[in-house]
């Protein structure tokens, strides 16, 4: 079956606004690839995830997977789809780390009925994944940031949807939790062919991993493709109306994108 994600001419206006946050938003996610959705602040990019994941009604155009509309599954094929790892993973509660991961079996189940055997060898390999497993019966309310954003990932991993969304999921980590979390998700993507779509601010950790970019401005895609189709000095310019220089690494030939 072809797993792609096709947003067709999304837009969108807020209750009682005048100016459309989307607009006209087209594309083809497909299956398999590391996507990265980059622009600056006001650019629509945590608007269209949340079209994506439903918590925004569609005014205007459609989403569809597999060629069906989202809007016809039922929230539990919805969840046995697309898996999201929000920005914010403060949870206030005294569940373990191992019962926040269990979750993501739930949506496999009836109301109430446990884990199988083979739930339970899921959940262990998602921990395995992600280095959670050794902290399995820790409260997750004494977690670290970059802890507590793993447990999140592989309760998403235990939940095996063929498309991981993420909002802006390295936001609020230090630079060390940062790559650590980018590098999961390479892992992730290439080792389980997961679709990734992440919303990301940092162009640098954007390029380093990420297989695709999209780029936006003011409520449109302004330019799509590989790092270097989308990461030149005209696009960049353009988009964050600063000027950029372009440096690259002479020991990995990586590129790095500096503002002026």
């Amino acid at each position: 079956m072809n797993e792609e994600l096709r947003i067709q001419d999304l837009s969108w206006k807020p209750e009682g606004k005048n100016k459309k946050i989307l607009e006209n938003i087209s594309t083809v996610l497909k299956s398999g690839e590391f996507y990265g959705i980059i622009g600056p602040n006001g650019s629509g990019k945590t608007s269209l995830i949340r079209h994506i994941m439903h918590f925004l009604s569609i005014q205007e155009g459609d989403i569809l997977l597999s060629e069906r509309s989202l809007k016809t599954f039922s929230r539990k094929e919805f969840a046995q789809k697309l898996s999201l790892v929000p920005q914010n993973t403060n949870i206030d509660t005294d569940f373990t780390v191992y019962d926040i991961v269990s979750m993501g079996r739930n949506p496999y189940h009836r109301f109430l009925e446990s884990n199988t055997e083979q739930d339970k060898l899921i959940i262990e390999e998602a921990m395995k994944m992600t280095g959670c497993l050794e902290m399995k019966d820790k409260s997750f309310r004494e977690l670290s940031g970059g802890e507590a954003q793993r447990v999140i990932i592989s309760r998403a991993i235990a939940q095996n949807t063929p498309y991981f969304i993420l909002d802006e999921p390295i936001a609020h980590l230090d630079i060390r939790y940062q790559v650590e979390l980018m590098k999961n998700l390479k892992e992730i993507n290439e080792k389980k062919q997961i679709t990734i779509i992440a919303v990301l601010h940092d162009i640098n950790l954007a390029a380093s991993y990420c297989k695709k970019l999209i780029l936006m401005k003011r409520g449109k895609i302004f330019s799509e493709g590989t790092v270097e189709e989308v990461l030149t000095l005209k696009n960049l310019k353009t988009v964050y109306e600063i000027d950029f220089n372009i440096l690259k690494n002479p020991t990995n030939g990586k590129k790095y994108y500096i503002p002026e």
